[in-house]
C-alpha cells in the first residue's frame, strides 16, 4: 500500500477532525487579518544596500523627504477678476492653517525680498498688503509678479499661458502614513470640490502625495473586483461544464476558504498590501479552481465506472493527489525564485505566492473529497457532461491532428519561433512611475496638465557634496551650479530647475531695487556687499534651509521630469553626468543624481536582469522535477520544449503590440510557465502509466493519454483563460497587460501540450521506449492501472 493510498484512508476515517483543523487556522488566520495595511509610498524595487538606493537615503537624511509637495493649477483668465482671485488666495489659506500642513507657496504668500540700505540687510515684503477689489489691481499684483519676479517664473506661474501655480508641502513626517490619505480624501479633495462648484473654475491637482494615495485606493477598490470577478467568471465556467450546482458550491468554498488564508497570510507576515500582493488572492482563486476540476472530474469518472462512493474518494486522494501535487509544487516554484532576488518587493510576493499556492492544493484535497463523503452519489446527470459530444470532437481532432498532421503541426511550430524571435527584438523597457497608471481618471490627465505647463511632477534631486563647511556659498561653487542648471534647461522633458542659485540670484535683483535685470549671480566684486547684506537678514534664511543644509556643505538642485521612460532617462543622465565631471572635480565635490523617479527607473533595469535569473532558476527547477519523476534526460527536452514555445510567442507579443517590459508586467513569464508545466505533467505522469499498461506500445500510449487528460487539461486550461482575463478589468495599464498576455500564454501552452507535446513523444520516444531506456520513475505520478484488478 503506497504512501497516497495510506493518506486516503486517513484523511477520510478522521473527517470530522481534519474539518476542525481548517476551520481553526482559517479563524486564526482570518484574525490576522487586521494587520493588512496598505503601501504608502512608491514600490522600491531595488535591494537595501543599492547604490541608489543608498544615494537617496543620504539625500533623506539631509533635506528630508522630497515627495511631499501637492500642487494646485489654475488655466482661467478669469481667475485674474477679484472674486476668483481672492476665493483661489483664501483656498489656499485655508489649506495652510491645517496642521497636517508644513507651508503653502502661493500669490498670497509670495514675499519680495528688498534691500534696507540703512540697516544694510535684506527684508521680506508681502506682495500686495490688502485684498484687490477691482480688476485694475488684481492686474497691477498679476503684471508685479509675471514681470519683475522671475524667481517665481515656472513656481507659481507659467508666463506664457497664463496658468497659476500653488505648492502645498505637507509635513514630512506623516508623508507615508494614513494621515496623507485622510488629508487628501476628507480635507483636500471636498474642499478643491466645493471651490469649483462655487467659482466656476476647473482646478488641477497633483503631485506625489496626491498620486499616491488615489493610486492606493485604485489597488485596494480593485482588490474587490478581482476576487468578486475571478469568483464570479470561474463559477460560471465550472458550472458550464460540470453543469452542477454541488460541484460549482463545494469549488467556491474551497477557493474562498483559500482567499481568507492569503488575505491572513499578508496580516500575518506583517507585509504592505502592493500593486502585485493586491493580485495574490485572484491569482489563488485562478490556481485553485484547476485543483478542483481535477479532483471532482477524477470522482465522476470513478463514480460512473463502478458506483462505489468510498472506493471513489479514495482513488480521488490516492490517483490525482500525487499528480497535482506536483502540478502545484512546479507552479509554487516559478513563483519562489523570486525569494532569490535581492528586491523586497518581488521576494515578498514570491513567498506569498508559493506558500499559497500549496496552501489551496492542501485544502482543494482535503475539503473536496471529505465534503463528498457527506453527500449522496451524483445523479446521472451530473456525469452526462463526461460524455459531452462536442468536447469528444475536440479531443479527437486533436488526436487527428496529432496522428496525421505532425508535419503541420512541426511546420507551424517553426513560423511561430521566427515571428516570436522577430517581436522579441522589438520589445522595449519602460521605467515610467505613471504608464500604469488609469487613463481615464482625472489625475492622469492632470498629470499631463503639469508636464506641459511646468514641465513635470516627479522630482529628479541633484545632491551636492561640497566637502567643506559653507562651501555652497562660495561664488565659484554657485557659478559650478549655474552652469548645471543651464544644462538642465536645455531638456524639454525637464522642468526649470530650482536651487540655492535662484535665491542668490533674486538677492541681487533685490540689492539692484528689485530690476529684473539684475536677476544673474553677483560678480567677484559685488559679492562682498551684497553676502554682507545676506549674513545680516534673517528673512530668506526660512527659504535657504530648503536648498542648503544647516552646515551649508550640502545643496540640492531640484527639478521635475515628465513620465519619460528608461531610454531617455539615460541619454539625460549621460548629459548631466557629463557637465558634473567636467564642472564638479571630484577631489573637490561629491554629486549624485537621485529622487523617487530616478530610483524607480533604475529598479526596472534592475527587475529586468533578475527576470533572466529568475526564470532561469524556474526553468532549471523544474527540469530537475523532471529529471527526477521520470528519471530520462530525453524526456526533460521533449516537456521543455512545449513549455518554452509559449513564452516565446508572449515576448514576440509584447514586442509587436509595443507592451513593454516594466515592474508589471514582467511577472508574465513566471506565471505562465510555473502553470503551464502543470498540463506537461498531468500529460506526461498519464503516457507514462499507458506505456506500462500497454507494454512499452507508443502510440496507444500517446493516444490514451490524449483522450484521458484532453478534456481536464481543455478545462482547467479554460478556466485560467477566463480566470486570467479578470484582470483586464483592471484600470492600471500593467495589470490588463499582465492579465490579456498570461491567459493567451495558457491557451497557447494548452494547445501546445495537447498537439506538439504528443507529436515529439511519437517522433523521438521510439528509440527511448523500444530500447526500454525508460526507467522506474523515482515517483509514481499516477498508480499503476488497478481498475481490471478490483472491477
Amino acid at each position: 500500500m503506497n504512501f497516497w493510498t495510506k493518506a486516503a484512508g486517513l484523511i477520510l476515517r478522521n473527517r470530522y477532525l481534519v474539518l476542525l483543523i481548517i476551520a481553526l487556522i482559517t479563524a486564526f488566520l482570518a484574525s490576522q487579518m487586521k494587520y493588512m495595511k496598505f503601501s504608502y509610498t512608491e514600490a522600491n524595487l531595488l535591494p537595501e544596500d543599492h547604490a541608489a538606493n543608498l544615494e537617496y537615503n543620504k539625500f533623506l537624511e539631509i533635506f528630508g523627504e522630497e515627495g511631499n509637495l501637492v500642487i494646485l493649477g489654475v488655466k482661467d483668465s478669469t481667475v485674474f477678476t477679484p472674486e476668483k482671485f481672492n476665493a483661489w488666495n483664501k483656498l489656499v489659506e485655508q489649506f495652510d492653517a491645517r496642521e497636517e500642513i508644513d507651508f503653502t507657496v502661493s500669490i498670497a504668500d509670495v514675499q519680495k525680498l528688498k534691500a534696507d540700505r540703512k540697516k544694510r540687510k535684506f527684508i521680506l515684503e508681502p506682495l500686495y498688503e490688502k485684498n484687490p477689489t477691482t480688476k485694475e489691481e488684481v492686474n497691477a499684483i498679476k503684471t508685479q509678479l509675471f514681470e519683475k519676479l522671475p524667481f517665481y517664473d515656472n513656481l507659481l506661474y507659467n508666463k506664457e499661458t497664463g496658468t497659476l501655480q500653488t505648492a502645498i508641502y505637507i509635513k514630512k513626517e506623516i508623508i507615508n502614513t494614513p494621515q496623507r490619505r485622510d488629508f487628501i480624501f476628507d480635507v483636500l479633495i471636498p474642499a478643491i470640490e466645493k471651490f469649483e462648484k462655487e467659482n466656476n473654475l476647473d482646478v488641477r491637482v497633483s503631485g506625489m502625495p496626491y498620486i499616491r494615495t488615489l493610486n492606493a485606493q485604485n489597488i485596494q477598490d480593485e482588490i474587490l473586483l478581482f476576487v468578486v470577478g475571478a469568483l464570479g467568471i470561474t463559477a460560471l465556467i465550472f458550472f458550464f461544464f460540470f453543469r452542477s450546482f454541488r460541484a460549482t458550491f463545494i469549488t467556491l468554498l474551497v477557493v474562498l476558504i483559500g482567499v481568507i488564508w492569503a488575505f491572513g497570510f499578508i496580516g500575518l507576515f506583517r507585509y504592505e498590501i502592493t500593486v502585485l500582493s493586491a493580485l495574490i488572492p485572484p491569482l489563488i482563486i485562478v490556481i485553485g479552481v484547476p485543483n478542483a476540476v481535477f479532483l471532482i472530474n477524477k470522482y465522476q469518472q470513478e463514480i460512473k465506472k463502478h458506483g462505489q462512493q468510498a472506493k471513489a474518494l479514495q482513488r480521488v486522494i490516492s490517483k490525482i493527489g500525487n499528480a497535482t501535487l506536483m502540478t502545484n509544487i512546479t507552479t509554487a516554484s516559478g513563483f519562489a525564485t523570486f525569494v532569490f532576488v535581492k528586491s523586497n518587493l518581488l521576494r515578498e510576493f514570491g513567498i506569498l505566492a508559493s506558500v499559497n499556492i500549496i496552501s489551496i492544493f492542501i485544502l482543494a484535497l482535503l475539503i473536496i473529497p471529505i465534503i463528498y463523503s457527506f453527500m449522496p452519489l451524483p445523479k446521472k446527470k451530473h456525469l452526462n457532461h463526461l460524455e459531452r459530444k462536442w468536447i469528444e470532437n475536440v479531443v479527437n481532432w486533436m488526436e487527428k491532428m496529432v496522428k496525421n498532421q505532425r508535419i503541420t503541426i512541426y511546420f507551424a511550430t517553426v513560423i511561430v519561433i521566427v515571428l516570436g524571435i522577430i517581436g522579441v527584438y522589438k520589445i522595449r523597457v519602460s521605467g515610467s512611475l505613471i504608464e500604469d497608471m488609469p487613463k481615464k481618471m482625472d489625475f492622469y490627465k492632470d498629470i499631463r496638465f503639469f508636464e506641459k505647463e511646468f514641465g513635470g511632477i516627479m522630482p529628479l534631486e541633484i545632491l551636492i557634496d561640497t566637502k567643506k563647511d559653507k562651501g555652497v556659498m562660495k561664488l565659484s561653487t554657485l557659478k559650478k551650479m549655474e552652469e548645471l542648471n543651464e544644462t538642465i534647461e536645455t531638456f524639454p522633458e525637464l522642468s526649470k530647475p530650482i536651487s540655492v542659485v535662484n535665491l542668490v540670484k533674486y538677492s541681487k535683483q533685490a540689492y539692484y531695487k528689485g530690476n529684473p535685470r539684475y536677476y544673474q549671480l553677483p560678480t567677484n566684486q559685488e559679492q562682498s556687499y551684497i553676502f554682507s547684506y545676506t549674513k545680516n537678514s534673517n528673512s530668506d534664511a526660512g527659504m535657504l534651509k530648503t536648498f542648503v543644509d544647516s552646515t551649508g556643505r550640502y545643496a540640492r538642485i531640484t527639478t521635475f521630469m515628465k513620465d519619460i521612460g528608461t531610454d531617455k532617462m539615460d541619454i539625460i543622465q549621460e548629459r548631466l553626468k557629463a557637465v558634473i565631471a567636467k564642472e564638479f572635480p571630484e577631489d573637490k565635490y561629491t554629486v549624485s543624481l537621485t529622487g523617487k523617479a530616478l530610483v524607480f527607473i533604475k529598479g526596472t533595469n534592475y527587475l529586468i536582469n533578475n527576470l533572466v535569473i529568475s526564470l532561469s532558476l524556474a526553468i532549471l527547477l523544474i527540469a530537475i522535477f523532471m529529471a527526477w519523476m521520470f528519471r530520462s534526460p530525453q524526456m526533460i527536452l521533449i516537456s521543455l520544449i512545449p513549455n518554452m514555445l509559449p513564452l516565446l510567442i508572449t515576448a514576440g507579443l509584447m514586442g509587436f503590440l509595443d507592451i513593454p517590459i516594466k515592474p508589471s508586467t514582467i511577472l508574465v513569464f513566471s506565471i505562465a510557465f510555473g502553470i503551464s508545466v502543470d498540463d506537461t505533467i498531468h500529460f506526461l505522469a498519464k503516457y507514462r502509466q499507458e506505456l506500462i499498461a500497454n507494454r512499452w506500445k507508443i502510440k496507444p500510449s500517446v493516444y490514451s493519454a490524449l483522450k484521458e487528460t484532453g478534456v481536464s487539461m481543455f478545462y482547467t486550461s479554460i478556466v485560467l483563460f477566463f480566470g486570467f482575463l479578470v484582470f483586464t478589468l483592471s484600470s492600471f495599464g500593467g495589470t490588463i497587460a499582465l492579465g490579456g498576455l498570461v491567459s493567451v500564454t495558457l491557451l497557447l501552452a494548452m494547445v501546445s501540450n495537447l498537439l506538439l507535446l504528443p507529436s515529439l513523444l511519437l517522433t523521438f520516444e521510439k528509440k527511448i521506449a523500444n530500447k526500454k531506456v525508460f526507467k522506474e520513475p523515482k515517483m509514481r505520478i499516477f498508480p499503476p492501472k488497478e481498475d481490471k484488478i478490483e472491477e
